[in-house]
């Protein structure tokens, strides 16, 4: 099974995209996990990634490319679930071209919907781990101040989630990565993402099923 997710920030796809990986048995991919592992080594990619997301900007497409086709050649191109790639029709057009090659496509694509209030509300208030990348919220901290419960590392806000920053984002959002919604239109399953983190779960495996 090939998946995409996407929706605005703060519409949950990390979570529900790591519980559909582990339901269906898939490898989740996601290029912000796999940027921020780059900038914490200082890698090439990693250096230049790191001035556009400390600028909440989004990263060029053909640093972003790279390193998502790299990830699905390890996988042979299948038993995947795409999270943050692609963000706008170029780069679905660039990944369309790079799994026809390998004979294949994507087969379901998840659009996660929540109102842009409660996007701001979400994504201002999150707080991630520094070592591991586990959020949390301040509605919502770890256990011991501010230390992960998983891996003990400091948990603080990332500078891209700054207030303008996340505006600067959901705008991007809007004008690049909505359109995808057409794009993917056979294959597209709206998902409403207001609730607990279990009933947009099971909306998103209902769909799917």
């Amino acid at each position: 099974m090939r998946l995409l997710i996407f929706g605005p920030q703060g519409a949950g796809k990390g979570t529900q995209g790591r519980r559909v990986a582990e339901e269906f048995g898939l490898d989740a991919i996601a290029t912000g996990d796999m940027f921020r592992w780059a900038i914490s080594e200082k890698t090439d990619v990693g250096i230049k990634a790191k001035e556009f997301v400390d600028e909440g900007k989004l990263v060029p497409d053909d640093v972003t490319l790279a390193v998502v086709s790299e990830r699905l050649e390890a996988k042979n191109f299948d038993d995947f679930l795409l999270d943050g790639f692609p963000r706008n029709i170029s780069q679905a057009d660039s990944l369309d071209k790079v799994l026809a090659e390998h004979s294949a496509e994507i087969e379901a694509v998840l659009a996660l919907e929540v109102p842009e209030e409660v996007s701001l509300q979400r994504i201002v208030g999150r707080r991630v781990c520094s070592n591991c990348g586990r959020n949390y919220h301040e509605d919502a901290p770890p256990e011991e101040d501010w230390t992960c419960d998983r891996c003990g590392g400091q948990v603080e806000r990332r500078a891209d989630d700054a207030p303008e920053n996340v505006k600067k984002r959901l705008r991007l959002y809007h004008d690049q990565t909505e359109p995808l919604k057409s794009h993917y239109q056979g294959v597209l399953h709206m998902i409403d993402g207001m609730g607990s983190p279990d009933e947009v779960f099971s909306r998103i495996v209902d769909s799917l099923r």
